[in-house]
Order: C-alpha cells, then structure tokens, then sequence
C-alpha cells in the first residue's frame, strides 16, 4: 500500500517536470525586466514611441520595459536581433512597415523572414504620406495636378529616399496617373522639402510629420494624404482615393516579438498597448508625431504584415528600385 502511494507521488512529480516552462512562466509574466529593441536612432518618431509605450507598460505591469536602439540596414538589424531572440516575453522588437513588410522586397538577402520568425503583437499606429506642392504648381489638388501632366507637363518629385515608402508612393503614383515624373531621391524628409520650399523640385511625397507647419502656414500646398481617410491633422485634404487615385500608402509603427511568443503574453500586451494609443494622453502624444492610434488585433497586424510586400512588388520590380 505504501509503495502504491510512493509511486503516485513519483508520477505525480514527474508530470509536473515535464510540463513546458514557457506555460508556467508566463502565469507569472513579467517578473524581471523587459527589453524593447528599436529598429531606429534615438529621438526619431519610432524611438520616442517606444518610450511612450515602454513607461504604460512598466507602470501597467510593476517591472521596467527598457529601450535599446539598434538602428543600421533599414531597420533590419534591430528586427533581427528581436527574430533571432528566446520567445519568453522578455525581449520585444519596436519596428516600422520597412523591415516588417517592405524591405524583403529591396534586399537581395535578409537576416530573417518577418513572417516566419516574428510574432504580431500590436499595430501602434500609422503615419500617412502627404503629397506637397510648391505653391507655383497650378494645382490646388492631386486631381488638377494630374490634369496638368495629361496635358503635356512634366514634374520632379522629391521623396526620401530610394526604397523609402515615400518613393514606393510616387512611382505608383505615376503608374496609376500616366503624369512624367521625374524622380529625385533625398536623404530624408527635410532636404526633400527645403528644395520643394525653395522651388528646386516642384512635389514631393514623403511622411505628413514635418510637412505639416509649412502646409499649415500656406508656403507648400497639400494636394492629397495617402491614407484610407482624412488625416486629423489636416481635415480638409482630400484623400488620393477621394480624388480617383487609388493609392494608399503609410508608415506604420508596430510592436512584435519572436516567433513562438506565448499567446497569454501577446493577449497582455496587446490589450495594453491599445488601451494607451486610444487613451486621451497616448492619442495627444502620438499625435505629435502624426501618428494616427490603431486598435489592432495580433492576427490584424499579421494580415498587414503579410499584405504589404504584396501591394508594392509589382512597383519594386518596374522601377527596379533596390537597395544593395
């Protein structure tokens, strides 16, 4: 009889031990600090974001969620570091649409697949592109402006970048319009739009953030957003689509893990990151950066994670943009 119940506990004991850590871990998570790996230098919009969401979450969850930047390769390096990172919910990855979507279509090799070696987590939110004219163009919307080419002009579009979601706009844009534009790359935002302010480029597409005070001031004119709806920001320009161009393009901003993140772990932080991005403080923050809050499920942020490199392969492959 004795042997009978020393056996059982035996048993027991070792069915116990044989339960996968992670199930057990994570009833408890977090219980030591958590690392937040952004994919971009420190005091961009993605970093400063992270920021944001790292100080909700250490004040939510009672245990610190650190920032750690590890910029270079598009983004890729940082997001590498996240797929390439053990799935026990204590290192997470802050990215951008670029390596988590785009940039395996402009790398000829990538340290991992997005798809396959990252876990969604939360859609933060998105950025839209804005398309700007300087106020000599005789447009005062992308339908006259496309109007204006039909008829025989030809324009030099400035963007950020080749390969940037602002150059991906533009050669769709001219696809979808028929217009000659004449693409000039910059090295970011702000040198596109000093020469759009000083006449050297007549348009220019890249993220809404700094374009705004000079839209707003009346020195650049905003002739579409690229976004599914109105931006907030700037509530009487129309959309592309509004104007019988069917182009949608944003930067958005996401966090993710490594693949095989536990799914009550994912659950937590998703419900937390949405519940800071449609709080009235996350909103007024993000807003900052034009940053538009989503309230996205891990399997939406999946969805679009998936779709994007679809939408823009076939403007990749005709304008034969790559980056190596």
């Amino acid at each position: 009889m004795k042997l009978a119940i020393l056996l059982k506990t035996m048993c027991a004991v070792m069915a116990l031990a044989a339960l996968p850590v992670p199930s057990i871990a994570q009833t408890d998570w977090p219980n030591k600090a958590v690392k937040i790996i952004v994919s971009f230098p420190p005091g961009g919009s993605s970093d400063v974001v992270a920021r944001q969401i790292a100080q909700h979450l250490s004040s939510v969850f009672g245990q610190q969620f650190i920032v750690e930047n590890r910029s270079g390769a598009g983004g890729n390096i940082g997001t590498d570091a996240v797929a390439k990172a053990a799935p026990d919910g204590y290192t997470l990855g802050n990215s951008t649409s670029g390596p988590l979507a785009n940039n395996k279509l402009l790398y000829k090799s990538m340290p991992f697949d997005a798809q396959r070696d990252l876990t969604p987590v939360a859609l933060v939110g998105e950025i839209p592109l804005v398309i700007a004219a300087n106020p000599a163009v005789k447009a005062r919307n992308l339908k006259e402006f496309v109007a204006l080419g039909k008829a025989g002009g030809a324009f030099s579009v400035g963007h950020p970048g080749n390969g940037t979601i602002g150059h991906l706009a533009m050669e769709s844009l001219k696809a979808l319009s028929g217009v000659n534009l004449q693409m000039v790359p910059y090295k970011g935002d702000a040198p596109a739009m000093t020469d759009l302010l000083g006449g050297q480029i007549e348009l220019a597409g890249a993220p809404v953030t700094a374009f705004i005070p000079n839209i707003q001031a009346g020195k650049l004119r905003a002739l579409a957003v690229t976004s599914k709806y109105r931006f907030p920001g700037l509530p009487n320009v129309p959309t592309a689509i509004e104007q019988g161009i069917d182009l949608e393009a944003t930067v958005w901003n996401a966090v993710v893990g490594p693949a095989g993140l536990p799914k009550g772990i994912v659950t937590k932080l998703n419900t937390e990151i949405n519940r800071y991005t449609n709080s009235p403080e996350g909103r007024a923050k993000l807003a900052l950066f034009a940053l538009v809050p989503a309230n996205s499920s891990p399997e939406g942020l999946g969805t679009l994670m998936s779709n994007e490199p679809t939408k823009w392969k076939a403007i990749v492959e005709s304008s034969k943009i790559s980056l190596e």
